[in-house]
């Protein structure tokens, strides 16, 4: 079972996400009233590679509760690495971090992190929860545009800070749900529309995972210059299937996680 701890991290996590994301209270009303009980197949959360905040800062309440770090994975094009993390209990939410590698980007980009960065009080980064603080620095707007136009991902961290970027639904879990393509049409007759980069649905049975994902609804965002609206965070849904073993795959795809980043990036 979850510590105490976890306990009162996950419900902190969740009651800040619902806050950003409220399509995620309507679709988890959605199947609990079909007589649903939801169970979160991971929650993920994005940080820059800074040794004040990289993976293993965002992953400090969840390891000193038991945790264990798992698989690392690396997306290419995006300049992230990754790693997930598992609990000893199989209702617990898998943790997968994610962080920039701000060495890749230009002088531009890694000086105005940096100004963001510098400007975390060091209480904040003795915190604990370190991971649901949000975003600890002011910015103006256009900082992020500026950092969205060469990194999404920057852009997003920039104006959100830290906290969950996104809980998932497991599939698996679901008794009135047979498939992940049914689910994805529950939750647009919800009106709730679908990330399609690389398909509504991004792996298979082959890959022993399925993913979907909302695209992230704009949220009104403070920001040094103004009030601006920009997409926030968004509601996963995976499928997990077995290995030859008989176990079910507990890690994920890079092929597919890559696509689902791109559920926060802006839209014309």
């Amino acid at each position: 079972m979850l510590t105490p701890a976890l306990d009162r991290l996950f419900q902190r996590l969740w009651a800040d996400f619902t806050q950003i994301n409220p399509q995620a209270n309507t679709i988890r009303q959605l199947l609990e009233g079909r007589g649903e009980t939801i169970i979160n197949d991971h929650i993920a959360f994005r940080t820059f590679d800074d040794p004040r905040v990289n993976i293993d800062v965002i992953a400090r309440p969840f390891v000193a509760e038991g945790y264990e770090a798992r698989e690392v994975y690396r997306f290419e094009q995006k300049k992230l690495d990754a790693r997930h993390f598992e609990f000893n209990h199989p209702s617990a939410p898998k943790i997968f971090i994610s962080e920039l590698n701000l060495s890749g980007f230009s002088t531009g980009l890694q000086n105005t992190v940096a100004t963001l960065l510098d400007q975390i009080p060091q209480s904040a980064l003795e915190d604990p929860e370190f991971c649901a603080i949000g975003r600890p620095w002011q910015l103006t707007y256009g900082d992020y545009e500026a950092l969205a136009r060469e990194s999404e991902y920057a852009g997003w961290m920039a104006a959100f800070g830290f906290r969950a970027n996104h809980f998932t639904v497991l599939v698996n879990s679901l008794k009135t749900v047979k498939s992940l393509k049914e689910l994805n049409e529950l939750v647009k007759e919800a009106g709730f529309p679908l990330n399609t980069e690389g398909g509504e649905i991004k792996g298979g049975p082959q890959d022993f995972l399925e993913q979907s994902s909302t695209l992230a609804s704009e949220v009104a965002v403070s920001f040094a210059d103004g009030t601006f609206r920009i997409p926030g965070c968004y509601q996963e849904f995976a499928r997990r299937y077995p290995l030859p073993d008989g176990t079910l795959f507990s890690g994920f795809v890079t092929k597919s996680a890559d696509k689902i980043f791109q559920s926060t990036d802006r839209r014309s």
